[in-house]
């Protein structure tokens, strides 16, 4: 599932984060969106936030697309984001771009549910490099 943020945290996203984000319009309107940063202290690895895209254009492959322009736009060595086992869809769509890419994919628990104070399943970090 993914976490609603306030309409402020994404003001500031757009702000800050521009050069290593993604939206997606189709006939002017919203479609989807992928937010990420380079990590400061792996200024190579491109981290993935979040990936959304609307209802209405799933399926399509959409979420790929915005991916690997995402990855080719800046240029990052390596890829890093987090996703719970319920996720399937983020499962799939990391693992084939993996493939796709032809780059080593690893995959380990990263922040487990004892670290969270609200039962928060486990978030599997997902390492793909090289790009």
């Amino acid at each position: 599932m993914l976490d609603l943020n306030s309409s402020y945290s994404y003001l500031l996203w757009c702000r800050d984060f521009a050069d290593t984000s993604v939206i997606a319009r189709i006939d002017g309107e919203p479609a989807g969106f992928i937010t990420g940063y380079t990590r400061p202290e792996n200024p190579d690895t491109l981290m993935i936030w979040q990936v959304a895209v609307d209802e209405n254009f799933r399926g399509h492959g959409l979420a790929s697309t915005m991916l690997h322009e995402l990855a080719d736009r800046t240029g990052a060595l390596r890829m890093e984001t987090t996703i719970t086992d319920d996720n399937a869809a983020s499962n799939r769509l990391f693992q084939a771009f993996a493939e796709k890419r032809g780059a080593g994919f690893d995959r380990r628990p990263l922040f487990t549910p004892d670290l969270y104070p609200d039962g928060h399943d486990t978030e599997y970090l997902y390492e793909i490099a090289p790009l």
